[in-house]
């Protein structure tokens, strides 16, 4: 008989939770400053638990992500796993960074995200840059500061491991 590993639940959870706020509806005017949500998710487990979370969920994530926003399968997949090798190869340096330090860390990787989801789209369907397109940037590293204890409060209630 396998026993499920101690904290899948809780890490299931906050991906579903991320996702849901991908989605959930906001007015036209907020909605470009929605942050990357399961990016910021996916992040903080990488630099938590590297040894658990890794290129393998970013995948999942990024396929989840194209389905439920309608883009086409891969797009943010691979911008998910590009970002997560880079955090799951540095996670020791970012956990010594400070908080500030962390979300302009964020910020950097969530741009590259954007960078290449946007890259991917005009190679497959001419899409057009507008500069709305990265306000995601900037409201993630703020949310970074609030989400990073957040997340750190429910690993260590749960004894996620």
């Amino acid at each position: 008989m396998k026993v499920v590993k101690p904290g899948i639940v809780t890490l299931l959870v906050t991906y579903v939770i991320a996702l849901t706020l991908m989605v959930m509806p906001m007015p036209a005017t907020f909605d470009v400053f929605r942050p990357d949500w399961v990016t910021l998710v996916m992040l903080y487990w990488i630099i938590a638990l590297p040894h658990r979370v890794s290129m393998g969920t970013a995948l999942i994530l990024g396929v989840l992500s194209d389905v439920l926003l309608g883009s086409i399968v891969g797009v943010h997949a691979l911008g998910m796993v590009i970002v997560a090798y880079l955090a799951a190869r540095n996670f020791q340096r970012l956990r010594n960074f400070a908080l500030i330090q962390q979300a302009v860390v964020i910020a950097v990787l969530i741009l590259l995200k954007r960078f290449i989801v946007f890259e991917a789209n005009v190679f497959l369907h001419d899409a057009e840059f507008t500069l709305s397109y990265f306000w995601p940037v900037l409201t993630s590293a703020v949310f970074w500061l609030w989400v990073f204890p957040l997340l750190r409060k429910v690993r260590r209630q749960f004894g996620v491991s």
